[in-house]
């Protein structure tokens, strides 16, 4: 397949083609992809796959860069959610819950995201999505007359793709890079409820610490996630630091939080504005810059963020990552562990109220 050009627009002419012509990954239904949508859309695939398998439930994902800014299963819509995205919470359907608690993860950073969906669209995620900025989407099927509706966004150049459900990878991948073929197995260790289960944790949090493996298991290195009832409140990807990741993505869970804040809430009430003008506004209203919060009451109220986990994909290396996490309502920590200062990071953790899981599992992407 021709693609519209490689990782930037001079790289061109550029191509897909799939190992097995007879089976591939990925039909294009609609749109011209670019290199970076494949990559979007073989990342998103394959972690709404893995998610939906393991916890049982519909799952999205809002990649950017092939790296997820949000990934959810399917739950409940709170009221800064419906207010935000024009939603009735007791009557929305399970993947449009899904994909709208993926989405609101980071708002700022899902603007013009390639979506990954775990189910088949349906008219009702059709239609919310003809109301936001993305680039494309990938899923295992569309509902008839969804293609068609998907078709008119972006005048037109809207990327859909159906992925194939029971399409199985090769078990070898390989990468050509300055000259060198570099070849691996791939990494298709499971990922289970039994790597992070422990009597000390709710069944709420072994699937949140389950949810976050599988998040940064397909999120470039270093990574980590914060997750909460089912769904990510912030991603950190691509760091060279691991700490300065954990402080990044706190930012996220903060701005997250904050947007829950009856005050900012109260900003989604215009009917009139677009969903990311809403997102702007309440972004812009969670800083101490003029925004309407006292530093009081914003010190106040991310106290009040708990029950939140956190996930790294590499062992934590020093305590200084619980340190951070603990500052955004951390109470559960899944890391693989045997780092050279472990001793260190689970004193940090019993000092905090933290429970830390040791899974002996990295999950390194590049």
């Amino acid at each position: 397949m021709n693609l519209r050009y490689g990782m930037n627009p001079d790289q061109r002419p550029a191509t897909a083609t799939a190992i097995d012509p007879a089976r591939p990954p990925f039909r294009f239904l609609h749109g011209d992809a670019s290199y970076i949508n494949v990559l979007d859309a073989a990342a998103g695939w394959q972690l709404v796959r893995e998610a939906a398998k393991a916890l049982g439930r519909p799952a999205a994902a809002s990649v950017k860069h092939v790296s997820p800014a949000g990934a959810a299963t399917a739950g409940p819509v709170d009221a800064t959610m419906a207010r935000t995205y024009r939603l009735d919470p007791t009557t929305t359907g399970a993947l449009t819950t899904a994909y709208v608690r993926a989405r609101d993860a980071d708002p700022k950073s899902s603007y013009g995201d390639f979506i990954a969906v775990s189910e088949p669209v349906d008219a009702e995620l059709a239609d919310l999505l003809r109301r936001l900025v993305s680039d494309g989407i990938v899923a295992p099927g569309y509902e008839p007359g969804v293609v068609a509706t998907l078709a008119a966004k972006k005048s037109g150049r809207f990327l859909v793709v159906e992925a194939d459900a029971g399409f199985q990878p090769p078990p070898t991948e390989t990468r050509d890079v300055y000259g060198l073929r570099l070849t691996q197995p791939r990494d298709d260790v499971a990922l289970t409820r039994d790597l992070v289960a422990d009597p000390r944790l709710p069944t709420s949090a072994v699937d949140d610490l389950l949810l976050g493996l599988i998040v940064v298991k397909h999120t470039q290195s270093n990574s980590v996630a914060y997750l909460r009832d089912g769904m990510a409140l912030g991603i950190g990807a691509g760091q060279q630091s691991r700490v300065d990741c954990t402080r990044l993505a706190g930012t996220k869970v903060d701005t997250w939080w904050l947007r829950r804040h009856p005050i900012v809430g109260e900003l989604a009430d215009d009917a009139s504005a677009s969903v990311q003008d809403v997102v702007g506004q309440q972004i812009r209203a969670t800083t101490l810059d003029g925004g309407p919060l006292s530093t009081v009451e914003r010190a106040g109220w991310l106290r009040q963020l708990d029950k939140v986990a956190f996930v790294s994909d590499g062992a934590l290396p020093f305590p200084d990552n619980v340190e951070q996490a603990a500052r955004h309502g951390v109470r559960y920590i899944a890391e693989p562990g045997d780092s050279i200062r472990s001793t260190d990071v689970l004193a940090e953790s019993r000092q905090r109220g933290i429970t830390l899981i040791r899974t002996g599992i990295r999950l390194f992407r590049h």
